[in-house]
């Protein structure tokens, strides 16, 4: 499905800044029964020239992508510490009383809902996923498997379904219609509800060179200016922006009706002019990003292909869907990546898609390499403290952004 015209204004004044070249979607790992029949899609990414917002050229059906993702929260501890702290600061900030109804979108295993459920809130779940609904269920979290859009709003309104708190974490960049998407929730909102959508923070993109947040599944990378435009189209207003530091640097956009008590906060004009200043409505940042992409592109493929000359062993650690990004655009399989370990079960004794590295798992290996690929990037404080004693020992991590690096104890950065 082509973008013609911009996801967010309308506008057909769109720019392509950087090809990453064909890709599988990075979410659908193959056995190597069927590693010879992946589908590939093209994959390049634009900014709308008009509203300034950055979106995906070309993505496949939602249906594909979404419908057994393989993605599960209640993994990623550094995730799940980041959701038992927004929960309870949102609870306390908005002041939501017990048995407040809180939705979440894309929930997938219901660990964020989990969190408010500990504050005596009431939780509902919406979400396609098949393999995680099942999770979500399980632990005994009523979810509605279905996408979220402007249906599923009007059928909870219908049913008077009239939520305090809406989520979206990760979720509000993955939507192949956003005006369906908000349609929806101003279905069931009214003058106290708030949407709080956490999305990963375009100026940290591109600032940090994380090209690998580019996939078929991030549909548009937000920034506060485009969203702002796009929430007063639906008589909606940003009443708050606040910057966090999971996966790499992302914001928490709380959103209201027009009519909504909540006072607008000065921070929402101070970081749209922070974005402004930092370039991200001019095209020139985007070309300079570009450059700097192929550049550590470049580095990352002679670090590797000089350690395997040396006969040292490299693994990737984790296999998120950012690493597939990054080893297709870079053109590394098991030539220098020998193998990659992961503690999500969906992922254990498949290939990485594309480059098909195989991928085992974490608690059962014996040995370590000399290197691991840090392809989890967005997690590495944590990597740092879970593997010390491999450091110390004198293993060592690669980590590609926001230059080509390799870090040894402590984190800090070392030599070869």
């Amino acid at each position: 499905m082509k973008n013609l015209h911009c996801m967010n204004c309308g506008s057909y004044d769109l720019q392509r800044f950087i090809d990453l070249g064909d890709q599988p979607n990075g979410n659908h790992f193959p056995t190597s029964e069927i590693k010879d029949q992946e589908l590939v899609f093209p994959f390049a990414m634009m900014i709308c020239k008009s509203c300034h917002q950055v979106q995906l050229e070309e993505f496949p059906a939602p249906e594909f992508m979404f419908s057994n993702h393989p993605y599960v929260t209640g993994v990623n501890m550094p995730v799940v510490d980041h959701f038992d702290w927004m929960a309870k600061r949102t609870v306390e900030r908005f002041r939501l009383p017990e048995n407040s109804l809180v939705i979440d979108i894309g929930c997938n295993d219901g660990t964020l809902l989990r969190k408010f459920q500990d504050h005596k809130m009431r939780v509902l779940g919406v979400d396609p996923g098949r393999l995680t609904g099942e999770l979500c269920r399980n632990a005994g979290t009523t979810v509605c498997e279905t996408f979220w859009n402007e249906a599923t709003g009007r059928a909870l309104s219908q049913l008077n379904v009239r939520p305090r708190l809406i989520t979206a974490t990760a979720v509000f960049y993955h939507v192949q219609d956003i005006h369906d998407f908000i349609r929806g929730l101003t279905a069931v909102m009214d003058d106290k509800t708030i949407f709080l959508t956490q999305c990963v923070n375009l100026k940290d993109v591109i600032q940090k060179c994380q090209f690998d947040h580019f996939y078929h599944e991030h549909t548009m990378i937000h920034s506060i200016g485009p969203l702002k435009r796009l929430f007063e189209e639906h008589g909606m207003r940003i009443i708050d922006v606040e910057h966090v530091d999971v996966h790499g640097g992302s914001f928490l956009c709380y959103v209201g009706l027009n009519s909504n008590e909540n006072v607008t906060s000065p921070t929402v004009e101070k970081w749209i002019r922070d974005e402004e200043d930092a370039g991200l409505y001019n095209i020139d940042a985007y070309h300079e990003f570009k450059r700097k992409v192929e550049t550590n592109r470049d580095d990352l493929q002679k670090l590797l292909k000089g350690l395997k000359a040396d006969g040292k062993s490299v693994w990737a650690l984790g296999a998120p869907l950012k690493g597939s990004t990054l080893l297709n655009y870079c053109d590394i399989g098991p030539n220098l990546c020998q193998k990659a370990v992961e503690v999500n079960k969906f992922k254990i004794d498949k290939l990485t898609p594309g480059t098909h590295i195989p991928i085992e798992d974490e608690a059962l290996q014996t040995e370590k390499p000399d290197y691991y690929l840090v392809l989890s990037w967005n997690f590495l404080p944590f990597f740092v403290e879970k593997y010390k004693d491999y450091l110390a020992a004198g293993g060592k991590f690669i980590v590609p952004n926001p230059h080509v690096r390799v870090v040894g104890e402590g984190g800090v950065e070392t030599s070869v």
